[in-house]
């Protein structure tokens, strides 16, 4: 059996989840889903990350001590993917005292080796970030930070990483690596970036006390990009004998783009300091916009908390789940409209319901509710069940290659062939003419065969509709494997009367 590690970013722990939040861990639930279904050994990774500066800022002014706010936003974190199912096997919080020894036992490390040192930090600071900015850098922005706010300028003493001893190792890692960060575009970025040379990094804050101690000097905290990377390897029991170390080297990090340098650059070398293996590959996605803008509060677009639950209302998770997942081409920017979000949910009740329940009640109809065998093919029979046949093998290599709006277009696709298949070969026709015969148990049984295979893929994408549908024509979803859903109906099966799978309401007008 294969391990398959997959993680989100953990979420800052000062505001509420957002739509960016949900659509990676959407995104990540989903690929997660599939490789448990495929019968890879899986461990999912999500959290919250809940030190540094903006933590004790946003606790100051809501008159809370740190460890209260964070307690309460990681609850609402954990409570809003119980209402999206998300499937995660692992939720961490930085603040846990075995991640927080996780950290500590790091620097003791890379301080073994020589790769800190103590020094003075005299430059620029994105508090909205939590990232130091080089001079260089801080020009080049007209020293205006990456929520539009000014920059901060501070002097103190700090820590410091020795990154540029890693930029030549990580050039050549990401020219013998094409493909570890993905899209390939976003790893040209960083590899064009890194030729001009990477500064020693700042890793601790002498005027913060909201943070985990530097274990050689308690009067100093680990800086908190430092402390959140090093969760990929504290939740999986960092340096251990067993147990879920085996899962180390994580197979996908997925993340935003804003934080891919983090990832991309301060992530591996400090896994190349502490002599550890790099993850297989770091997905960067694209930013949800509204009329052209990154979506955020200070710009007053944000899709926040209120607007997700009132959409999960409407639509139902899966509709949402279904929104997210088919909006852009994984890895592309994307544009939240509502009317799209409509639209999506009339295709999934249209196109993947409709065929169902059709389905379901002309075999209850012509044949007492049991599947009927198939007969000897015509031309357009042999198209359709072609068609369905290739269905798994080209959704298995979409999460392979996470194409993830692939992954739920490709089902739909075949279940808008059902319909027009159905259409063309007419079996209402042939039932009034006395029962149809072999023709007409043909026509039903591959149309049932081939919303199965539709729903089959995408029970990781739509957990509970796809596992309902799945339930009307006989089948248990929580019972099958990858490998079962591709043998397809078995003919004698009984199948349910059918419910639709997608309520549209008179408030979708």
């Amino acid at each position: 059996m294969n391990k398959f590690y997959i993680t989100t970013p953990i979420y800052y722990a000062n505001a509420e989840p957002h739509l960016g939040h949900v659509y990676t861990t959407v995104c990540a639930d989903a690929v997660a889903r599939f490789h448990r279904l495929s019968g890879d050994e899986t461990f999912f990774l999500t959290g919250t990350d809940e030190h540094g500066l903006k933590m004790l800022q946003t606790a100051a002014k809501q008159g809370l001590q740190p460890k209260e706010l964070a307690d309460t936003v990681s609850a609402v974190f954990q409570s809003v993917w119980r209402e999206l199912g998300i499937s995660h096997d692992h939720f961490i919080r930085t603040t846990d005292p075995g991640h927080k020894s996780c950290v500590q036992k790091i620097l003791t490390r890379l301080e073994q080796n020589g790769d800190i040192y103590l020094g003075r930090y005299e430059g620029w600071y994105d508090e909205g970030q939590e990232e130091f900015i080089t001079e260089t850098e801080a020009r080049a922005r007209n020293y205006v930070a990456f929520n539009r706010k000014p920059l901060i300028r501070f002097s103190e003493p700090s820590y410091f990483f020795r990154l540029s001893k890693y930029a030549d190792p990580l050039q050549k890692f990401f020219q013998a690596n094409s493909a570890f960060i993905q899209p390939a575009e976003r790893q040209r970025d960083i590899l064009s970036k890194l030729q001009d040379g990477l500064e020693d990094l700042s890793i601790s804050r002498a005027s913060l006390s909201w943070g985990i101690p530097f274990p050689s000097d308690p009067k100093h905290v680990v800086y908190v990009w430092i402390d959140a990377l090093s969760n990929y390897i504290s939740a999986v029991d960092y340096g251990s004998a067993g147990g879920r170390w085996g899962y180390w080297p994580a197979d996908v990090h997925l993340i935003g783009k804003e934080i891919l340098w983090f990832h991309a650059v301060y992530w591996p070398a400090l896994l190349l300091s502490l002599g550890l293996p790099l993850p297989r590959k770091i997905v960067a996605h694209g930013w949800w916009l509204s009329d052209g803008r990154k979506m955020s509060k200070t710009e007053g677009n944000f899709i926040g908390l209120d607007k997700l639950r009132t959409t999960i209302g409407k639509y139902g998770v899966d509709g949402l789940r279904y929104y997210l997942l088919r909006a852009a081409p994984f890895g592309n920017d994307l544009n939240w409209l509502d009317s799209e979000m409509k639209r999506s949910f009339l295709e999934l009740s249209n196109v993947l319901g409709n065929a169902l329940n059709r389905i379901l009640r002309m075999i209850h109809s012509y044949r007492g509710g049991v599947l009927p065998r198939a007969g000897e093919l015509t031309a357009v029979d042999d198209a359709l069940r072609r068609k369905a046949e290739a269905l798994l093998p080209k959704v298995k290599q979409a999460y392979a290659d996470l194409e993830l709006q692939e992954c739920v277009l490709a089902p739909l696709d075949l279940a808008r062939a059902v319909n027009v298949y159905i259409d063309e070969t007419a079996p209402y026709k042939l039932a009034s003419q006395l029962g149809g015969s072999d023709r007409l148990d043909t026509i039903l049984n591959l149309s049932a065969q081939a919303i199965y295979q539709s729903l089959a893929a995408l029970v990781p994408a739509l957990p509970e509709k796809a596992a309902a549908g799945l339930q009307q024509l006989g089948m248990n979803a929580s019972e099958l494997s990858w490998e079962r859903l591709s043998s397809g109906l078995p003919a004698g099966l009984r199948v349910a009367d059918g419910k639709p799978l997608f309520q549209v309401t008179k408030r979708l007008y």
